[in-house]
Parts: structure tokens; C-alpha cells; sequence
């Protein structure tokens, strides 16, 4: 018998396999994979490509991917970059041209070759069972059919109604007679319908070979961009070694730039130097320790994150305990500082995200995004999917890490999570939401490895958010920046944390999208939590 998470949003228990993802149709789609004998891979391709069609302002083909894989055999945690690059003819002489001193948000200038489709297949060669076109079929099956919207994702698709009338295939794609469709309304896309079938039948040839990537070339050359044949056919996802800091007799793994997933763990060595647990959950102490530790660590970020392929990154000094050491001198335990630089390192949007546990215990952890909501904002005619604006996250000054040259990665916020105790899986989970990323995996963990609250707990506790750190992009910082608390946070701590110089406001969303499976070894039970923020569930059997 399947479980899901009911409405007083307990924790889903299952005994033999899991999924968890933020749309109840892409969550069955993994438990049916896992039924018909699909791997954790298989029923993690196949729930994100169904989130393609039913979540399109957050993911889809026209993006990048990242995973964390646990293969119960070898019992080892591997990781994939399969995020994109920037175009061979695109330089920071184009943008000082035209006398831009950033890179815009939306349009063709902003894409990076879209690295999900490759992404999908390197993880399906390692670790799949189940061919392709199987994994496939569901969506193009409901795509031509069509989903009815669910509310949350109803309404981030209103919130971008303006901008899809901007560009002819977002609005002919992502329109419904000129308006964003509505809660309950039936919405199709035979476009993607038909691009994935090319994929099924022609692999990740079609799409970067083959006649989507013919099609892609055309319409950049079409809409002033600066794909050519060559990108699409030279890119490759990367196979990474995981970063792991220990905390709290757990060992907490992330992926290594060119994404921000080591911000998590410069955080949790910060934090390794204090009485977490002393200090009551949420109160204006320990919420201003973890601003304050999300500051320090963003302007290292903003400084040093970029493709370590191209420039050299002090991942080691970052994470080391000196390192926390020299930066935890700089908190101050009473008042907001209002001026953060990164540290002496250098020594001699929108995202899915979802999780998927098979019967053998090997488990997925995958973040898939097309950052700002719908992407670039433009959509090829005829192929039924956003392209991707990360390229807006490059730095254009020549003496940054992460400025912009062809053929190079961008500093990339998209970060699955992973955590194991004693070698043995404990968890996998993230918090889908650009710069929230971070900060939302940070609270998480604390709430499940200090507190103990459950996998569903965990994700339903209040959270915080700060903004106006340093970005990797170019922004400087904003004074102490902004706090934003869930209205219920909000009314109990922002006064105590005014006192300390934040400057507070309350906001109802924006707190990121988490979902996450705990293995309880005492019970040989896997635990799984979805994001009440968002429309998602978690099913089992």
C-alpha cells in the first residue's frame, strides 16, 4: 500500500522504496518506475522529466542538473556536474560593447548550453535499468494529454504572465489564450511532446547532435545569441568527487564548485564551534548566529566560487578547521555587522529538486533548474521548453574567478545534499531556491541532527532567509542586508533581532523547496518529508 504525507503533514513511512518531489503526479511517476523495476536513477529521470512539463517556470531540457547517487553496492556517494557552459563566441568584450556592466537576467545572452539532457543520460549509463524511452514515456504520454495545475504552481506561473508575453514560442507555449492558466485548468505541451520523443528514439544525440540542437542553433542565430553546432556537440557532464565536512557524528556532503554547495559546509564548521542545542530553536540568538555564519560565508563565496576547471579554488583552506577558526573571531555573538569581507582564503530563481530510494537502498538526490522562472525567458518554436538564463550569473570583471570566457562554467547555485553516518546513508534531501539553497540545507540539517524532529518536522519548522550578501556576479554587499521571517517567526523575533541591528521584514514566501528521505536503520524504515510551501508529496511502498 502506497503512503503520503496527509494533512497534518506527518512524516511518510515505507518499507521498501520512496520518492519524494514537489508535484504528487512526478512523485508517482518515480514509485510506478520503482514498481516496474526501476533503479533510484530511473525513477529520478523520470519524475524530473515529468516535472518538466508540470513545473516548466522552474526546470525542464533547457537547463542544468546536479545529483548526489548513492550506490548501495559499493557503498560509496558519487557526484555529477552536468551543468553547462557558456557559448565559444560569446566573450566580455560583447557586453563591453555594448556597455553593460552586467549580464542581463533575461534574453539570449544570458544562456549557457543546457546540460540536464546529458546529465540524465550519464547518470542513466552508471546506474539505470530501465531503457531511456521508458523513463520517457510517462510525460510524453501527459504532455500531449495535458496536467491540471496545482495551486502553488498556478500561481508562479501568473506571477510570470508578463514576462512570457515578451518572446513568441514562451507565449504560444506558456500561455493559455494570453493568460497563465489557472488552478485546475488542463495545461499541454506537444511540443516537448515531440522533443522527447526524439530523445527516446535518438538518445542525447537529438539534442546535441541531432535536430534539437539544429533547431537551437537557428533560433540563437534568429534572436541575436551566440550558440553555435560546436557547443552543443563538445559539452560533457563531469563525474565529481563529494565534499564532506563531519558534524554532529554525521558526515554532510555537498558538491564541489563550480556550486555553491560548500557554502553548506563552511557553515557547519562556523557552527561546530558552538552550543547549537543551548540555545532555544528559532529565538533571536540563534537565528542572529546563523545570519550572521550565512554572511560571513556568502562574501567567501561571492570572492572564491567559480569552474575550477579554469581558475584555482582554496576548496581545502575553506573547509578546514583553521580556516573556521580565523572567520568564527569575526562573529559577533550581539550586533548585526553591517560590513563582511571574504577572508584570507588564498594561501602558499526557481529549481525542482526531488529524491528517490529504491528497494536495494541506492538513493538519488537531484536538483534540476532553469534559475529565473522560465529561464531566459524565451522558448525555441516548436520544441516546448525555456532555455536557461545561467549565464547571468558570470562575473564580468577580468580579474574575478568567476568571469565570464568562452567555453567556461558559471558560478552555479543548484546543490543536492547528502549525509552518512558511520559509512551508512542517512539521509538525502536539499531545499530547492537560488541563494536560499544554503541557508535552507543549513536549517534543515540543524532541525533533524540537533533538534529531532523528523523528515517532515524538519522541513515544516519556520525559517529565515537573508539577503544582501556579496554575489559571485558582481553585487556588492547591502549593509547588513535584509531578514526575512515567515509571518509566525516574524512575530516573535523581529523585534529582539532589530535590537541587534537587523533590519527585519516579514514575508509569506520565498523560503525555499525542500524535500528529503531519512534511512532509519533501527527500523529499516526510510522516512520521508515534502515541502508544505510547495504542491509535492512524498509516496512509498
Amino acid at each position: 500500500m502506497e503512503a503520503r504525507k496527509d494533512r497534518a503533514n506527518r512524516a511518510v513511512r515505507s518499507a521498501r522504496a520512496m520518492a519524494a518531489t514537489s508535484h504528487p503526479l512526478a512523485s508517482t511517476v518515480a514509485v510506478d518506475t520503482l514498481r516496474a523495476g526501476g533503479s533510484a536513477v530511473d525513477a529520478a529521470i523520470a519524475a524530473n522529466a515529468l516535472l518538466g512539463l508540470v513545473e516548466p517556470m522552474s526546470c525542464g531540457i533547457g537547463g542544468d542538473l546536479c545529483a548526489l547517487i548513492w550506490d548501495a553496492r559499493a557503498e560509496t556517494l558519487y557526484g555529477l556536474n552536468a551543468c553547462g557552459r557558456a557559448p565559444h563566441d560569446l566573450s566580455r568584450d560583447v557586453f563591453s560593447e555594448q556597455g553593460l556592466e552586467r549580464i542581463p537576467p533575461r534574453g539570449p545572452m544570458s544562456w549557457t548550453v543546457p546540460g540536464c539532457v546529458d546529465g540524465w543520460f550519464a547518470l542513466h549509463e552508471r546506474f539505470g535499468r530501465l531503457p531511456v524511452a521508458d523513463l520517457l514515456a510517462p510525460t510524453i504520454h501527459h504532455a500531449a494529454r495535458g496536467v491540471r495545475v496545482p495551486p502553488v504552481i498556478a500561481s508562479m506561473w501568473q506571477a510570470a504572465e508578463r514576462a512570457l508575453t515578451d518572446d513568441d514560442g514562451a507565449r504560444e507555449t506558456f500561455l493559455l489564450h494570453g493568460r497563465a492558466p489557472h488552478p485546475g485548468e488542463r495545461a499541454r505541451n506537444t511540443d516537448l511532446a515531440a522533443a522527447l520523443r526524439m530523445i527516446a528514439q535518438e538518445g542525447q544525440e537529438a539534442f546535441y547532435r541531432g535536430e534539437i540542437a539544429d533547431r537551437l542553433v537557428s533560433f540563437s542565430k534568429e534572436s541575436g545569441g551566440y550558440f553555435s553546432s560546436s557547443d552543443f556537440e563538445e559539452h560533457t557532464s563531469t563525474w565529481v568527487e563529494p565534499l564532506s565536512v563531519t558534524y554532529a557524528g554525521t558526515t554532510v556532503w555537498e558538491l564541489p564548485p563550480s556550486t555553491q554547495g560548500i557554502a553548506v559546509l563552511q557553515m557547519l564548521r562556523l557552527l561546530d564551534g558552538f552550543e547549537m542545542q543551548a540555545l532555544q530553536h528559532n529565538s533571536a540568538p540563534y537565528l542572529h548566529l546563523l545570519i550572521e555564519v550565512k554572511k560571513l560565508v556568502y562574501e567567501d563565496r561571492a570572492r572564491f566560487y567559480a569552474d575550477p576547471a579554469r581558475v584555482d579554488i582554496p576548496i581545502q583552506r575553506l573547509l578546514s578547521p583553521e580556516y573556521a577558526a580565523q572567520r568564527r573571531k569575526r562573529l559577533d555573538r550581539s550586533n548585526a555587522a553591517s560590513a563582511v569581507l571574504p577572508g584570507d582564503a588564498m594561501v602558499s530563481s526557481d529549481t525542482v529538486y526531488l529524491t528517490v530510494v529504491d528497494e536495494q537502498r541506492n538513493a538519488a538526490s537531484l536538483i534540476q533548474s532553469i534559475f529565473h522562472s522560465f529561464g531566459s525567458g524565451m522558448v525555441p518554436t516548436g520544441l516546448g521548453f525555456a532555455l536557461q538564463n545561467r549565464g547571468s550569473l558570470f562575473h564580468l570583471d577580468a580579474r574575478h574567478p568567476n568571469r565570464l570566457e568562452p567555453g567556461k562554467r558559471p558560478f552555479h547555485t543548484i546543490i543536492p545534499g547528502f549525509v552518512t553516518k558511520d559509512g551508512e546513508p542517512l539521509l538525502s534531501f536539499g531545499v530547492m531556491g537560488g541563494d536560499m539553497q544554503p541557508q535552507g540545507q543549513l536549517q534543515v540539517l540543524l532541525n533533524l541532527l540537533l533538534f529531532g524532529m523528523d523528515a517532515q518536522q524538519a522541513g515544516d519548522a519556520l525559517r529565515f532567509r537573508h539577503d544582501g550578501s556579496s554575489s559571485p556576479s558582481g553585487e556588492a554587499a547591502n549593509g547588513v542586508g535584509t531578514v526575512y521571517l515567515e509571518p509566525p517567526l516574524f512575530a516573535a523575533a523581529a523585534e529582539p533581532l532589530r535590537a541587534r541591528g537587523h533590519h527585519v521584514e516579514a514575508r509569506a514566501a520565498g523560503y525555499g523547496g525542500y524535500q528529503g528521505i531519512w534511512f532509519d536503520h533501527a527500523t529499516q524504515r526510510l522516512v520521508g518529508g515534502s515541502e508544505r510551501r510547495k504542491d509535492g508529496c512524498v509516496l512509498g511502498y
